[in-house]
């Protein structure tokens, strides 16, 4: 897929804002890392910040060390130089354990039913009704068995948006809540429109409910090993693939958080978005055995 030409504008004095998509796409998610890993390759003077997003970006910048309109003809050239970015990424592909269904979520939604497109249904239920799910277990099941991009990590510490890695008509999508949380359990597996992700500290929030995960992905201590390099996990470019456990195997995974012994099944992958737009299902079954191989 061919993108449009990127929209760039001014915002205040140090930053610059970059749309690439008015849609979030590999192929836009793709583009972004492409310049921005460029722009960061080449240590342009004054570029104090770079941030990535699902389809855009944003530099801040020093203005008394570099001018406004310089700036921003180096971005629309780094653009033209670069095309539609590089279809290759090496990165890593992740096994998260989730405990779907889980007391804590469930105990969570119902204090904010009110909030709710459907108060008489859980979010589960909700989220396979609207996506067409005979029930709540067939729903799970699709939601485990592809892979997941991140596309950005923020909104508080940590925190990963992720992008289904099936055909585009395949793809969970279900609305957030009508009027947001004030109380979201630390570690929640939510959804808002096509975007999955996990809320890495406890807050407010508005996407849907429909799991948790023992695995801390924000860690400041860095107590746990796959923390050791840096206190927050994800880094745009990941894969996620989750795998269901059960009450037992996530109480057994949390006492090995907090005796410091729990550790993630982390595996280099590279990913070709060519070969994956050829045929999406093929290529997570590679990426799984890539996973799950020795």
């Amino acid at each position: 897929m061919s993108l449009p030409p990127a929209r760039y504008s001014f915002g205040g004095d140090e930053h610059i804002f970059v749309e690439l998509n008015h849609e979030m796409s590999l192929e836009a998610f793709f583009k972004g890392m492409s310049i921005t890993n460029a722009i960061a390759q080449r240590k342009i003077a004054g570029v104090t910040e770079i941030c990535p997003a699902n389809a855009s970006y944003q530099v801040r910048f020093d203005p008394d060390l570099m001018a406004p309109d310089k700036l921003m003809e180096i971005l629309k050239s780094i653009e033209i130089e670069l095309g539609d970015g590089a279809l290759e990424l090496n990165t890593r592909i992740i096994e998260i354990p989730v405990f779907y269904n889980d007391p804590w979520t469930n105990e969570t939604q119902q204090r904010f039913r009110e909030r709710h497109q459907d108060p008489t249904s859980t979010d589960l239920e909700y989220g396979a009704r609207v996506n067409g799910y005979a029930n709540v277990d067939a729903f799970i099941a699709a939601h485990a068995a592809s892979p997941w991009f991140v596309s950005m990590v923020g909104f508080v510490a940590g925190l990963p948006f992720m992008f289904q890695m099936v055909e585009r008509t395949k793809q969970i999508q279900v609305p957030k809540y009508l009027r947001p949380r004030t109380d979201t359990p630390k570690l929640t597996i939510g959804h808002g429109g096509c975007f999955g992700c996990i809320y890495s500290v406890r807050g407010a929030g508005g996407y849907q409910m429909f799991g948790i995960t023992p695995a801390p992905i924000f860690d400041p201590q860095q107590s746990l090993p796959y923390v050791k390099d840096f206190m927050v996990f994800f880094r745009p470019g990941d894969i996620v693939k989750f795998k269901p456990i059960n009450r037992s195997e996530y109480d057994a995974a949390l006492t090995k958080v907090q005796d410091g012994s729990f550790d993630l099944r982390i595996r280099e992958v590279k990913f070709s978005l060519q070969d994956f737009v050829k045929d999406p299902s093929a290529y997570n079954q590679q990426l799984t055995e890539t996973l799950y191989g020795n």
